[in-house]
């Protein structure tokens, strides 16, 4: 089965929205979205959602949004900006 994600790209949320998405499926104990949703979380998939480690790219998508649109670019622009991973090229 072909990865359908691009992993060049970074997935980032408002990290109290995926914070809210994680404790339900934390509480549930159980996939809510997804190719495995209703499987049971496994041990890494509960260290996940419990640690919620993925708040560094969120952080750094939101910081990279903001500075796009402060510096004059469109919403479109900011958020391929924003999901771009690594240091911007001059």
């Amino acid at each position: 089965m072909a990865n359908k994600y691009n992993n060049n790209e970074r997935r980032w949320l408002v990290p109290s929205r995926r914070a809210k998405g994680y404790a339900e499926e934390r509480k549930a104990k159980v996939h809510q979205r997804g190719p495995n949703e209703g499987k049971e979380l496994d041990p890494y998939n509960q260290g996940l959602r419990s640690g919620y480690l993925l708040c560094q790219s969120d952080h750094a998508g939101m910081y990279k949004y903001r500075k796009a649109l402060s510096e004059g670019k469109s919403k479109t622009e900011a958020r391929a900006i924003s999901r771009r991973k690594g240091k911007p090229k001059n």
